[in-house]
């Protein structure tokens, strides 16, 4: 998506059964455009969902320097970056820290773009996140296409190893 247009982005994740099957869903807009996106994983966490949907638009903005303003329902996502807790977790090496994988992934793009976080409530007849939450939950289920959570399965390994 580019555009000399601020750029809108809703973003919701899933995960059935937390940890489960899960997916994102994502909705950009940008004066005319628009662009939906979504992507589902066979194992993983909702709080994993809601921060790669966040990278993942983010991601898939093909000019630096853009005014990109985020509504997400997730609590995690958005404080652990308006509050700048994140940036704490990086001086401290992500330790004790879940998703440090994926945290490590945003860090890497977020800088290249004017981005801002709003909080909303899900589930709260918002048309866009509502569109968001269906498109997560269908890729949540559509286990034919699902992808591998890396990252996750990997920890989760590593877990059962202590």
């Amino acid at each position: 998506m580019s555009s000399a247009h601020p750029i809108t982005v809703y973003t919701d994740g899933s995960a059935l059964g937390n940890p489960g099957p899960g997916g994102y869903g994502i909705v950009m807009m940008a004066g005319p455009f628009r662009k939906e996106v979504n992507a589902g994983y066979r194992l993983t966490t909702n709080n994993r969902m809601e921060l790669l949907s966040v990278i993942v638009a983010l991601e898939l903005l093909k000019n630096p320097g853009q005014d990109v303003t985020i509504y997400s329902d997730s609590k995690y996502v958005v404080e652990s970056v308006e509050k700048r807790w994140v940036f704490g977790w990086v001086k401290k090496g992500f330790a004790g820290k879940k998703n440090a994988d994926l945290w490590r992934r945003f860090l890497a793009i977020y800088p290249n773009h004017k981005v801002k976080f709003v909080w909303i409530k899900g589930h709260a007849n918002n048309v866009e996140n509502e569109r968001c939450d269906r498109l997560a939950v269908a890729a949540s289920n559509d286990r034919a296409h699902h992808q591998v959570d890396a990252g996750y399965e990997a920890a989760m390994a590593a877990d059962k190893l202590l």
